[in-house]
């Protein structure tokens, strides 16, 4: 099963462009929800995730948390297990 991903973004967010290319150097497809554009899915990305900077990563029902967080797991080799 290839797992869902969502990434709540913004357009002029560095960090939100360098999270989608770490995720499409892996091969993996995701969705992605400019909150800077649709104020309901802000709020719907604070309240799952209880932060207010983007990006917010969500791997199937598993936050993540930001590029930083997304860059750690690859770095450690947990990623690949997140995407399984």
């Amino acid at each position: 099963m290839v797992a869902k991903i969502l990434i709540y973004s913004a357009r002029f967010c560095p960090y939100c462009r360098m999270a989608e290319r770490l995720l499409a150097t892996k091969g993996v497809e995701f969705e992605k929800v400019m909150v800077d554009e649709n104020p309901v899915r802000r709020d719907e990305m604070i309240l799952r995730a209880g932060q207010t900077s983007v990006p917010q990563i969500f791997i199937d029902d598993i936050h993540v948390g930001g590029f930083a967080e997304l860059a750690g797991l690859e770095r450690t080799g947990k990623l690949n297990v997140l995407l399984e």
